[in-house]
């Protein structure tokens, strides 16, 4: 059905005027149908629009606007129902989940609209010739793509996906309509590593600067890996290794390209004990949602907040956080409670829903939570990262909330800015 159903319609907007109402649809702006919320910003950036419009009750209302540039209409649409994925990768990460979860968390996407929109990542293993018209026409950039490897024959063993398009053809096709891709791999060892993963590089540097950066991220594995593809983990030799290897090749290629270009994910250097680079070798940090410079990120942060860092009221508290960050986080509150006399202790919680090989911040479930401080002195306050929370929702993966936790530890929890800052302005809010 065409058409978007109207969610939201802001006070004294111009859609409040014209007597819109959330449940309406509107059908058509300027004669163009609207298929998705990117055909509406698409069409409907002209200051001057005919609207058609279906009300709840089925009335057709025609509608004329004139505004101001840039002034908005002051409606919101309901989210798009993304495209299902198609593909069975090897790694696949929804296929490693444990039962129970809740249900959309074993929906896989592959829209790249919801790549354009919202930065997801997505392979283009079920985008057409259409599709591909539409990204060019409309000037869909940046985009986020899963690229894997660009030898087209091993790229379909890794998908579990026979008669994809050619990733290369694709991207050269959108880079000559001057659209940016950002790519990705999930290093698998053994499969599309050394060599395969030369020639990866090499054929998405010569993209530059359409395909503006590339981020490689280990394969992560979890206990759950039932009639699945045998797959090597990443070790701590294997990451020590590649960053010995691909730390100067990425040098290499900044010097040629003129920016930073290949970024080797946080997660390597965490499991090859491995010092950071610093901060500058990140660029923009076009990567960060990624997991690619969080940490220099972070450490950068914690040195401006312990220069700021102010005394406060004596008292105890308890910040949780993955394993993988609990070094980097745990010298950090070290030097904090010393600049504040806040006692700020650090607990590490250990992944049983995915299993220990599973250490980041945000696969960390409310149970786990309550396993690792159950009978600990937690203080006045738990500090929960809101990475490990669904945003706006504050649900965790195992469906338990902010008060099941409290309930079950007996303790006050609150929800803090995964930074630095967002912890420093969560004790001064509360003790300063």
């Amino acid at each position: 059905m065409s058409g978007l159903t109207i969610d939201k319609v802001s006070p004294g907007s111009i859609a409040e005027e014209l007597e819109l109402e959330p449940g309406d649809r509107l059908l058509s702006v300027n004669g163009h149908p609207l298929r998705d919320v990117i055909d509406y910003n698409y069409f409907a950036a002209d200051d001057e629009l005919e609207l058609e419009v279906e009300k709840a009750d089925g009335e057709l209302w025609g509608l004329e606007v004139e505004r101001e540039e840039g002034e908005p209409l002051g409606i919101s649409f309901q989210a798009p129902a993304p495209a299902r994925c198609g593909n069975n990768c090897v790694f696949c990460f929804v296929h490693q989940l444990p039962r129970g979860l809740r249900g959309p968390l074993y929906v896989k996407d592959e829209d790249y609209r919801l790549s354009f929109l919202y930065g997801n990542y997505v392979t283009m293993a079920n985008i057409g010739r259409a599709e591909l018209d539409r990204i060019k026409d409309q000037r869909l950039s940046p985009l986020y793509i899963s690229v894997h490897a660009t030898d087209a024959v091993l790229r379909e063993k890794l998908l579990g996906k026979n008669g994809v398009l050619p990733i290369l053809d694709v991207m050269r096709e959108l880079a000559e309509a001057r659209i940016t891709m950002h790519t990705q791999v999930v290093l698998c060892p053994g499969w599309n590593d050394g060599d395969a993963f030369a020639r990866t590089v090499a054929d998405l540097a010569s993209l530059y600067p359409w395909v503006a950066s590339l981020a490689v991220v280990p394969v992560g594995l979890t206990e759950h890996r039932q009639n699945l593809p045998a797959l090597a983990p990443v070790t701590k030799e294997f990451a020590a290794d590649f960053i010995g290897r691909w730390y100067p090749e990425s040098r290499l290629l900044e010097e040629r390209l003129g920016a930073p270009f290949l970024f080797l994910a946080d997660e390597f250097y965490i499991k090859g004990d491995v010092p950071f680079p610093e901060l500058d070798n990140y660029g923009d940090l076009p990567q960060l949602e990624n997991g690619v410079g969080m940490i220099p990120l972070f450490l950068s942060e914690a040195e401006q907040v312990l220069e700021e860092a102010e005394a406060l009221k004596p008292a105890k508290l308890t910040v949780v956080t993955g394993e993988s960050p609990y070094r980097y986080l745990s010298d950090f509150l070290k030097q904090l409670s010393g600049a504040t006399g806040v006692s700020v202790q650090p607990v590490a919680v250990r992944n049983r829903l995915f299993g220990p090989t599973v250490t980041v911040t945000g696969l960390v479930c409310g149970a786990d939570i309550v396993a690792a401080l159950q009978g600990m002195e937690l203080g006045e306050v738990v500090l929960v990262p809101d990475v490990m929370l669904k945003e706006g929702e504050g649900v965790f993966l195992d469906d338990l909330t902010l008060d099941d936790v409290e309930r079950q530890l007996g303790a006050e929890v609150q929800v803090v800015e995964s930074t630095p800052y967002g912890i420093y302005d969560a004790l001064v809010q509360r003790l300063g």
